[in-house]
């Protein structure tokens, strides 16, 4: 009878340590998922930051060409 609790404690015990070290494993797994998605989306900030900056430049010299090419055909 104490041979079977023994086992069982011993299974128990194993089982629990198994558990700890996959849980362990997977949480640094999700941590560093975790970091890629942070420096991805750092990233795009930073290049949704600069699109309206860029998009008021391609605007400027849309309009710098247009009078260019009206100065050549009234020129």
């Amino acid at each position: 009878m104490w041979e079977s609790v023994l086992a069982a404690l011993i299974t128990g015990v194993l089982t629990l340590i198994g558990v700890l070290v996959s849980n362990g494993r997977a949480q640094a797994v999700t941590e560093t998922k975790l970091e890629e998605l942070t420096r991805e989306v750092r990233e795009h900030n930073g290049f949704a930051r600069r699109m309206p900056v860029v998009e008021e430049q391609i605007k400027v010299m849309n309009h710098r060409i247009s009078d260019l090419e009206k100065e050549r055909r009234n020129g």
